[in-house]
């Protein structure tokens, strides 16, 4: 699984290889919580990708993976891309200034970076000074122009830019040359903590300048590239992406003489490992773990990233305008329950979750649910009276003004046995208290642009994954802005949030940082925001001999040293 980089990036439930659920195939709704599993998650920032030096490898072979849909959006800052899967195969091709190790501390990659630090801190400046081989590839060197274009479609307030996440790139005040063209220097209004994930990744002025170019130039298509690997082929047909090494690429060859990505729905790539046909996949279900533990040719990999399991709530419309609503949600869902039937069958554990903004192995974790996150069926119905929704008798919806308390649960087709069985569940648990829910199926390839993009749902199952820098919670939690909603699908915030984030993106000192962050979850959970469930296992089976892929903790696959031993 490659490092979701920039904006937090969702995922759906059941996607393939690396971004699939952990599974079950009991629907029966518990009548309290079951006991908390034993077991614990690794610790936080384990890897397990069966490193080797580069020089070790052969030369040459395929790797073959699978996605969960095919992708549309390449431009991964754009509102319609922020999907792990554009930003994975975005990661071959496309510049990726730093390099995270297994705990996440960022490292200049230095066949793009000679270095980058922050050199004046009134105002706080950051100087790059760039690798002055590294070109895109029509041609031109990486420069200037490139991070202006970048900040000045995420950072301006131009609408007309249809964005996923402005922070921290809002707090910058100028983007210029320094003393040649290889140097940069960005200069912040105000202290920005989280400064490395920015321009990461790198994209071109040549195709991202004007807004037409960012939001359409990148659709079903990569213009520019600047990467150890090129595109060779996108096929809609067989919905394959094929990566070839770039013969201009300046670092170290890859190892690989090609990479493919195929969109298969989770089954599909279940036996498509099984028979030899993709390299890796995702383990952590239990029907998948039960099938790959001992499948000849193959290794299950285990380790730890930010990965969190959610329901959101869609607070723009519908009953849960309401926050007595939404509450009364939030009391009616047995999380322990849920968790527990995620963890069924696995060798590792599925921990409860009380923040959205650590895990709960990661330092800065503080249970911040507190009644909210306590299954209690009776407060929810009494916040469902207060709010008006009236009993017609057990079984059957609340009704309020002659209308039926019922919300529409969206879930894509390419969700898995889990998804569907968390789903059922949820309906169930819902039904108890009066809420009505309707199940409704769409196509995976329109869960994001049809219906989570635009807020068309009233309840969402799915992730957020990989938010090693806690700034990136803005984008998930702020305020909309007219028509953009950025990563805030429910559309639930207030200038109490957002305050809190934007204070605790500009506090330097991690300690106090982290406080900010937890008052501010404790304002997400009093919000009614979402429906947190749990921290996802990290779990894939690979392919006996290959090397440098899997589960990669906190830090980033290198494409480029993949490969297989001899």
């Amino acid at each position: 699984m490659a490092r979701l980089r920039g904006a937090r990036r969702w995922a759906v439930l059941g996607t393939a290889a690396a971004l699939t659920l952990a599974g079950c195939t009991s629907a029966a709704v518990p009548h309290q919580s079951a006991s908390p599993r034993a077991m614990r998650a690794p610790a936080y920032g384990t890897e397990d990708i069966g490193r080797q030096p580069a020089r070790n490898l052969r030369q040459g072979g395929t790797l073959t993976l699978a996605t969960s849909q095919w992708v549309t959006q390449y431009n991964v800052n754009q509102a319609a891309g922020t999907i792990g899967e554009a930003a994975e195969i975005d990661s071959l091709v496309e510049p990726q200034l730093f390099r995270r190790d297994a705990k996440g501390v960022p490292h200049p990659d230095p066949d793009y970076l000679r270095s980058a630090s922050v050199t004046a801190t009134a105002p706080q400046t950051v100087t790059y000074r760039l690798n002055p081989r590294a070109r895109w590839s029509d041609g031109k060197p990486l420069g200037a122009a490139d991070f202006a274009a970048q900040w000045k479609a995420l950072g301006q307030g131009d609408e007309r830019y249809l964005v996923a996440d402005t922070s921290g790139y809002d707090q910058i005040s100028a983007v210029r040359q320094g003393s040649d063209p290889s140097e940069v220097q960005v200069v912040f209004r105000s202290p920005y903590a989280d400064w490395q994930r920015l321009f990461d990744p790198l994209f071109p002025a040549s195709a991202t300048g004007t807004p037409e170019q960012f939001n359409n130039g990148w659709a079903g298509r990569i213009p520019v590239t600047a990467g150890p690997f090129k595109i060779a082929s996108m096929d809609r047909t067989t919905q394959s992406v094929t990566a070839v090494p770039d013969p201009a690429w300046w670092g170290a060859k890859p190892r690989l003489d090609k990479v493919v990505f195929r969109a298969l729905l989770p089954a599909a790539a279940l036996q498509a490992f099984l028979n030899g046909e993709i390299d890796a996949v995702n383990a952590a279900t239990a029907e998948a773990y039960q099938q790959l533990k001992s499948a000849p040719d193959s290794t299950v990999r285990t380790g730890s990233a930010w990965d969190e399991v959610h329901v959101s709530l869609n607070g723009a419309g519908g009953p849960l305008q309401d926050i007595d609503v939404r509450h009364a949600v939030q009391r009616a869902v047995d999380r322990q329950a849920l968790a527990n039937v995620a963890a069924e069958g696995l060798p590792v554990g599925v921990p409860l979750l009380g923040n959205h903004i650590f895990m709960t192995n990661q330092p800065g974790y503080a249970d911040n649910s507190g009644e909210l996150g306590t299954f209690d069926p009776k407060a929810a119905e009494q916040l469902l009276d207060r709010a008006g929704w009236k009993s017609p008798g057990a079984g059957r919806p609340r009704v309020k003004d002659g209308r039926a308390l019922k919300l529409r649960f969206v879930i894509a087709e390419s969700t898995n046995r889990l998804g569907l069985d968390l789903a059922q569940l949820l309906q169930q648990m819902l039904g108890q208290v009066g809420i009505g829910v309707e199940i409704q199926k769409v196509p995976a390839d329109d869960y994001g642009p049809k219906y989570l993009d635009v807020g068309n749902f009233d309840l969402a199952i799915f992730r957020f994954t990989d938010l090693i820098y806690p700034s990136q919670t803005q984008a998930v939690y702020r305020l909309p802005r007219g028509a953009q909603s950025f990563q805030n699908y429910g559309r639930i915030s207030d200038a109490t949030l957002d305050s809190l984030l934007k204070q605790a993106s500009g506090t330097l000192d991690p300690q106090r940082a982290a406080q900010l962050y937890n008052q501010a979850d404790a304002e997400i959970w009093k919000l009614g925001h979402d429906v947190e469930l749990y921290q996802r296992p990290q779990m894939m089976a690979v392919r006996k001999g290959l090397a440098n892929y899997g589960i990669p903790g906190l830090g980033d696959i290198d494409f480029a040293a993949v490969g297989w031993t001899p």
